[in-house]
């Protein structure tokens, strides 16, 4: 879709596309609970600095779309608590329309429609695949066999298909993750093809407990998959169902990597993803929305961490004040954005750094000094 282009033109333009597309729906979802809890909304601005094209629609928000398209924003009117801010601006406020004068409800309610809308993006986006080209599937053809793993020492091999597990025939993965699964230690025959011939071997699964339960398995992966026509209703549970399991293995990976199980070298910023945005819009345009739903869980998650500046750290800022029955004194507050921009500098920082490793920056600047 993007071949044409050249560098670094095809990554800037999709990773300029897929950042457009994330965080209008994010703002968006600002705007619409900000419309429906009766708060005024002054600007909507795809992007920061200097705007390109403006106006004004008939309830007096201005539109914006602003040359550095590295973000966006939504200005709710009166923000600002009333002893902020100068009395002329107090008096130009409208009345019963400032986001400071609503309920703490309602306040939350606008702030988490905006990681709300992603969620509900990537929703959407991975049911409109589902609905037109079908629900992936994993065939039971293995894709790799773990060396020196159960399947290896059986004599499994990587382009095996498995066609039945003691005379049960077997059509797709997930049915040989299951038998697997539920015998540990146990004998198992399986059917396999091979290059147009029929295979009969004998597996013991490796027994193993996870999360307190003894399950075998194997030391194998899934390969080729098909895609199966599903219904539009079906397409829709399964977008939800999708987008809660990438949710899921999200955070496992962040908790990973908190705890230290895995490193952190492959935690990417903005320049790795406008490098995986080139290569994916080259892939074609089903791989790029995949890639469009996948972005949007992680800026829904992201925007949702309990950091002050961040929407889960206003969050919690209204959490403390729906208990306590008082906002937190402002020097609080002030010290809690203070930290919380901090940490985001050395976050972005940090990502930016392996993204240029990744890239080979570094490689190529001590081959210079060399």
């Amino acid at each position: 879709m993007f071949d044409a282009l050249p560098p670094p033109l095809n990554s800037i333009v999709p990773f300029l596309i897929v950042l457009g597309v994330l965080v209008f729906i994010h703002e968006l979802g600002h705007y619409l609970a900000a419309r429906w809890r009766g708060v005024h909304v002054e600007v909507f601005s795809i992007g920061f600095g200097r705007p390109i094209a403006s106006w004004t629609d008939k309830r007096g928000t201005v539109w914006r779309l602003s040359w550095l398209p590295l973000g966006g924003y939504v200005k709710l009117h009166g923000l600002e608590r009333p002893e902020d801010v100068a009395p002329e601006v107090q008096a130009a406020w409208i009345a019963d329309s400032t986001f400071h004068g609503k309920s703490v409800l309602s306040r939350a309610i606008v702030i988490a429609a905006g990681p709300i809308a992603n969620f509900l993006l990537a929703a959407v986006l991975f049911a409109a695949l589902f609905a037109t080209m079908g629900r992936p599937v994993a065939t039971s053809e293995l894709g790799e066999v773990v060396a020196g793993s159960v399947a290896a020492r059986s004599g499994l091999l990587k382009g095996d298909v498995i066609t039945a597990i003691d005379t049960v025939a077997i059509t797709r993965f997930d049915q040989v993750r299951a038998a697997v699964a539920t015998h540990p230690g146990q004998s198992l025959q399986l059917r396999v093809s091979r290059d147009g011939t029929t295979l009969d071997l004998t597996v013991v699964p490796e027994a193993q407990m996870v999360d307190g339960n003894r399950i075998g398995l194997l030391g194998v992966r899934p390969g080729k998959q098909i895609f199966e026509p599903v219904s539009l209703p079906t397409a829709m549970g399964a977008g939800v169902v999708q987008t809660w399991d990438f949710t899921v293995q999200t955070l496992d990976g962040i908790w990973s990597m908190i705890t230290r199980k895995v490193g952190v070298d492959d935690l990417g910023g903005p320049v790795r993803i406008a490098q995986m945005s080139g290569q994916v819009a080259a892939m074609g345009f089903p791989s790029l929305v995949t890639f469009i739903a996948m972005l949007s869980v992680n800026l829904g998650l992201f925007n949702l961490f309990p950091i002050p500046v961040l929407d889960g750290g206003h969050l919690v800022f209204y959490a403390v004040e729906a208990i306590l029955g008082r906002p937190l004194p402002p020097r609080a507050q002030e010290y809690g954005y203070r930290a919380g921009f901090l940490l985001l500098v050395s976050m972005f920082v940090f990502a930016t750094w392996n993204d240029l490793g990744h890239i080979g920056l570094f490689r190529w600047l001590a081959g210079l000094v060399s």
